[in-house]
């Protein structure tokens, strides 16, 4: 049985990955789904593992990297209806982790709700954010999340307790295929002073970033209290430039990319920058995004 009888309707073959990153560069999918539901998710989830067929998810995005030459096996993406809806109980905001980071924390604040309001201008989808534990000034959503439905790569569904999850600095437990949806729980507070912190935390963040029309990446993660942008000014190598690839002017900390970067451009500019400050400063720099 092919990889895709019975899936036609939601699967394409040689998927343009580039137009679905940040960076908008990088090579095509070999397969490519977009499920509507999370039956035919698990379904196809199976279907691989029977096959011994590699499967990956994307979000938002913002956070990837695609080589050059593409990616084998099926890249899944949770773009639909099923997988983005967000409804509040209370105190509990129940999402699916397809849905926008910046829908979530609008949805709290408009029902008052405090805390996430802090992440505000993190790109990317709630499955991405969980995943990597997307944070901002001492707050990330982890310390939000009291629960989580996961699809392991066995297609089979797990509910996943507070006290099963362990979240850290840009990471968490939550590693299996697919997290399909998340209970968060915050404290209440008044919408007018919510609203107020995210307009703040907004204008703080885009006057500090690259411009909404550039294509980037961030490159590094912080090393403990330091950050990557003031170690890469410390080892004199901000605004490196390669090819089609170069650091943001407006954040050292960001690679940006021009029309004919490709992403072998993106890696060696990040490598180099990595040994030059690892030479100059004795702080080795972990990237921040991932590669496919």
């Amino acid at each position: 049985m092919s990889i895709i009888a019975g899936f036609e309707h939601f699967i394409r073959q040689d998927e343009p990955l580039a137009p679905l990153t940040w960076l908008r560069i990088g090579g095509a999918a070999e397969y490519f789904a977009e499920p509507t539901t999370v039956d035919e998710l698990a379904a196809l989830v199976r279907r691989c593992r029977e096959h011994d067929v590699a499967v990956r998810v994307l979000g938002g995005g913002s956070n990837l990297l695609v080589r050059d030459e593409g990616v084998r096996g099926v890249v899944i993406q949770l773009g639909a209806a099923a997988f983005g809806e967000i409804s509040v109980k209370g105190q509990a905001v129940i999402a699916g982790a397809g849905a926008k980071l910046g829908h979530l924390i609008s949805a709290s604040a408009r029902e008052g709700l405090g805390g996430l309001e802090m992440l505000v201008g993190i790109p990317g989808t709630l499955g991405g954010a969980l995943h990597g534990n997307s944070g901002n000034h001492g707050s990330d959503v982890g310390q939000f999340t009291h629960g989580a439905t996961v699809l392991a790569r066995d297609g089979q569904i797990h509910q996943r307790k507070r006290e099963e999850m362990a979240f850290g600095y840009r990471q968490s437990s939550l590693d299996e295929l697919v997290i399909l949806s998340a209970e968060l729980r915050f404290e209440p507070d008044d919408p007018m002073q919510i609203t107020k912190r995210m307009q703040k935390q907004w204008i703080i963040k885009k006057s500090h970033q690259p411009l909404a029309h550039e294509n980037t990446v961030c490159a590094f993660k912080n090393p403990g209290e330091m950050s990557a942008a003031s170690l890469i000014d410390q080892a004199g190598v901000g605004g490196t430039r390669l090819g089609g690839v170069s650091l943001s002017q407006r954040h050292a900390n960001f690679v940006v990319t021009e029309g004919g970067a490709t992403a072998a451009d993106v890696l060696r500019l990040v490598d180099t920058l990595r040994e030059q400050v690892l030479d100059r400063t004795g702080v080795e720099l972990r990237p921040a995004y991932e590669v496919w």
